[in-house]
C-alpha cells in the first residue's frame, strides 16, 4: 500500500498575508447553501486554527469521469471549493480514474455500467476543461486517484478490505434498498467507498465535499486516516440540484439538465423555463446574490418571470460573460414575442435529399437540420405541434407529410431551437 506522504506538489505553504477574513465571516460564507457539516464544531476549529496560523485548509473534491457532460448540478460541490479557493485554502481535485472503473454506487438503485480505462481517460480530460470555467486550475492541486492504486497488489486492497465489515456496508442507504428490493450488490461496489476514502489519506485532506447521499463514504475516510495517524477531515455535503423539471434530481438521461458548455441561448431559455418552487434553490446554489435579494426577488412584490430573468443573467455570466447573458436575455424576449433571432444558423442541406419536385417528409427534414437526433424524437414534436415552419410559423401535424423546401425556409422547434435552410 503506497505512503500516504504529501504530494510533490502540494499547495501553498501558508496564506498570503491580507488573503483571509476571520474564521467566523469564512463560515458564514461557506455555510451558504450546505445541507451538513459533520462534525460542525471540528470545521470551526479548523477554521480557527488556519486564521491563527495563516495555513490553508486542504479542500478535498473527487470527480470520477463517468460521461463528459458536466451540467449545473455538478457545479453546486465545485462552486463551494471555489468559495473555499477564494478565502485562502487549497482545492485538492481528485480525478478518479480508478473509482470511476468500479462506479460509485452512492443513490443508485442498481450496479452502474462497467467503463474502459481508454473511456474514462478521455472522459477525464473533458470534465477537467469543463471544471476549469469553475475552479482556478492554477492554483488547485489536480491528482488522479490511478497514480496510487495502480501500484497496488493484491495483499493491498486486502489490507483495505479489512477496514470495514459488511454490517456496516450494508447499512448504507442504497445498498440496503437494493437489497431488500432483491437487487444485486456486488463485491466490487463495496470497495469504492474505501478507496474514496483512502484518497483522502493520500492527500491528507482537512475537508472533503460531496453530495448528501455520500456522507458514508465521506465519514469512512475520517476512521482511515485516524488509523494512519492523521488529523480526520471534516464532512461537508451539499444538496442535491432539482433539474429543469423542478422534481428529479438534475440529469443527462432524464433530459432535464443544463449544461455549463451549452450556449447562452440555451442555458438561457432552461433557466426561464424552471419551475417557480426550485427558484430558490437555485439562486442559493447557483449564485453568489445575498440572501435578502433573494427573499426580495422571491417575494410577492416581484413577478417570477422577472426572477427568473436575474437568475437566468446570473448563471449565463458565470459561463459566458455578461454581455452574452444580455444578448441571451435579447433573444428570449423575441422568440416569447414570436419573433425570429437578428442571426439564425444556417444549415446545408443536399438538394439531392429531395424529392422530384422538391419535397422532404416533415420529420426527416427536422432531424437533417439538426434540431433533433432521431426520427421518433422528431415525430414526437410535431405530434405534440412544437415544430413550425415559414414567416407565418405554420404548425405542421404530420410527421409524414411532405414539405415543400426552398432556399431560406426557416424551421423552428420550441422556442429555442432554430434553422435555415441552405440548399447546395
Amino acid at each position: 500500500m503506497s505512503d500516504p506522504s504529501p504530494a510533490p506538489h502540494a499547495g501553498p505553504p501558508s496564506i498570503p498575508s491580507g488573503v483571509f477574513l476571520s474564521a467566523a465571516e469564512q463560515w458564514a460564507i461557506l455555510c451558504r447553501g450546505v445541507e451538513a457539516v459533520v462534525p460542525e464544531e471540528e470545521l470551526r476549529r479548523k477554521l480557527e486554527r488556519s486564521v491563527a496560523e495563516r495555513r490553508p485548509l486542504r479542500v478535498k473534491y473527487g470527480i470520477d469521469p463517468t460521461g463528459i457532460n458536466v451540467h449545473l448540478g455538478h457545479t453546486v460541490p465545485l462552486r463551494k471549493l471555489r468559495q473555499f479557493q477564494d478565502l485562502g485554502h487549497t482545492a485538492v481535485i481528485i480525478i478518479g480514474n480508478s473509482t470511476a472503473l468500479v462506479g460509485d454506487p452512492s443513490g443508485r438503485d442498481e450496479t452502474r455500467a462497467r467503463l474502459t480505462r481508454d473511456q474514462v481517460e478521455a472522459n477525464a480530460r473533458d470534465y477537467l476543461a469543463q471544471v476549469g470555467r469553475i475552479i482556478d486550475l492554477n492554483r488547485a492541486e489536480v491528482h488522479h486517484n490511478g497514480d496510487w492504486f495502480n501500484t497496488w497488489t493484491f495483499l493491498d486492497v486486502l489490507d483495505l478490505a479489512r477496514r470495514v465489515t459488511i454490517s456496516q456496508l450494508i447499512e448504507r442507504d442504497d445498498f440496503a434498498k437494493r437489497l431488500k428490493a432483491g437487487k444485486a450488490v456486488f463485491l466490487h461496489e463495496c470497495l469504492y467507498p474505501l478507496m474514496q476514502g483512502w484518497d483522502s489519506v493520500e492527500v491528507k485532506a482537512d475537508v472533503e465535499l460531496g453530495g448528501s447521499e455520500q456522507l458514508f463514504s465521506l465519514m469512512l475516510a475520517r476512521d482511515l486516516q485516524k488509523e494512519q495517524g492523521l488529523e480526520p477531515q471534516v464532512a461537508l455535503t451539499m444538496p442535491i440540484l432539482v433539474g429543469t423539471d423542478g422534481t428529479r434530481r438534475m440529469g443527462k438521461s432524464l433530459g432535464n439538465d443544463i449544461g455549463v458548455s451549452e450556449s447562452p441561448e440555451n442555458q438561457f431559455g432552461k433557466l426561464m423555463s424552471i419551475p417557480d418552487e426550485p427558484m430558490r434553490q437555485y439562486f442559493t446554489l447557483l449564485t453568489d446574490l445575498p440572501a435578502d435579494e433573494v427573499d426580495r426577488l422571491l417575494g410577492p412584490d416581484v413577478n417570477p418571470r422577472d426572477a427568473k430573468e436575474v437568475l437566468a443573467r446570473a448563471i449565463v455570466t458565470q459561463y459566458h460573460g455578461a454581455e452574452a447573458a444580455e444578448r441571451a436575455a435579447t433573444e428570449f424576449r423575441k422568440r416569447a414575442e414570436r419573433i425570429d433571432p437578428d442571426e439564425i444558423p444556417q444549415v446545408n442541406l443536399e438538394r439531392a435529399a429531395l424529392d422530384a419536385e422538391g419535397r422532404m417528409m416533415a420529420a426527416k427534414l427536422v432531424v437533417a437540420l439538426k434540431l433533433e437526433s432521431s426520427n421518433s424524437a422528431a415525430r414526437r414534436l410535431i405530434e405534440q405541434g412544437g415544430v413550425t415552419i415559414g414567416p407565418h410559423r405554420q404548425v405542421l401535424t404530420e410527421p409524414t407529410g411532405l414539405i415543400q423546401v426552398t432556399p431560406g425556409l426557416i424551421v423552428r422547434v420550441g422556442k429555442r431551437k432554430i434553422a435555415q435552410v441552405n440548399l447546395i
